[in-house]
C-alpha cells in the first residue's frame, strides 16, 4: 500500500512578508521531496477576521466559514501537514497566528465540519525565529503548539529554530540552516519540541 501524497500547509504569521521566519521556512521546504504539493497564506495579508467566541451565544453554534475564513479552513482540512511560521513575539506565537488558531475553536463547533476528527493524524510543524540569544525562550511557543497538536491528536513534529533580529539575520545562524535541510525528513523516533 502507498502513502497518501503530502500536502504542505504553511501559515507565514509575522507582521511583515520576507522575515526571517518565513525564509527559515522557505529554506526548510527547498528540500521536500520534488512535486511535494505547498501552499503559503501570509496570514496577516489574508484579512482572517478577529475570532468570535459564540460557545455561550444562543444555541452555540459557529455558523459556516465565509471569505478569509473559508479560504484558510479550506486550505487547513486540505493539509497533511501545517506549519505555523511564526515569528517569535512575546515568547509566544504571532497575534495573527494566535487568532488563526481561535478559530480552530469555533471550527470544532461548525455542524457537519467534524472538525476533530479529520485533524486527527495530521502532521503539525513550527518555525520560529527568536531575537533572544537564549533558545529557552521559544519554549512556550514551542508548547503552545504541542499542547494543540495533542488535544485534536495530531502528529506534533517540533519547531524549526532560527537566530534572528535584522532582516537576513537568519541567513547567518548556521546551525538553523543545516537543521533546515532535514526537518521535514521522515519520521524521528522521539521528537522534541524544540530543533536548534
Amino acid at each position: 500500500m502507498t502513502a497518501a501524497p503530502r500536502s504542505f500547509l504553511f501559515l507565514l504569521g509575522s507582521a511583515r512578508t520576507g522575515g526571517n521566519t518565513e525564509a527559515l521556512a522557505r529554506a526548510a521546504a527547498e528540500h521536500l521531496a520534488p512535486g511535494t504539493s505547498q501552499r503559503w497564506i501570509h496570514l496577516g495579508e489574508l484579512g482572517l477576521p478577529p475570532f468570535t467566541d459564540r460557545r455561550h451565544t444562543g444555541d452555540g453554534i459557529t455558523p459556516f466559514a465565509e471569505g478569509a475564513e473559508q479560504i484558510v479552513q479550506d486550505a487547513t482540512l486540505a493539509a497533511t501537514d501545517i506549519v505555523i511560521a511564526s515569528p517569535l513575539y512575546w515568547y509566544s506565537v504571532s497575534g495573527p497566528v494566535k487568532n488563526y488558531l481561535d478559530h480552530w475553536s469555533g471550527w470544532l463547533r461548525v455542524p457537519g465540519l467534524d472538525f476533530k476528527a479529520r485533524m486527527a493524524g495530521r502532521r503539525l510543524w513550527g518555525v520560529t525565529v527568536r531575537g533572544d540569544h537564549d533558545p529557552a525562550a521559544a519554549v512556550p511557543l514551542a508548547g503552545t503548539l504541542r499542547l494543540t497538536a495533542e488535544y485534536l491528536k495530531m502528529d506534533w513534529r517540533g519547531v524549526l529554530l532560527g537566530y534572528g533580529s535584522r532582516p537576513g539575520d537568519v541567513d547567518r545562524d548556521e546551525s538553523a540552516r543545516a537543521a533546515a535541510k532535514t526537518f521535514f525528513d521522515g519520521a524521528r523516533a522521539e521528537t522534541p519540541d524544540i530543533l536548534y
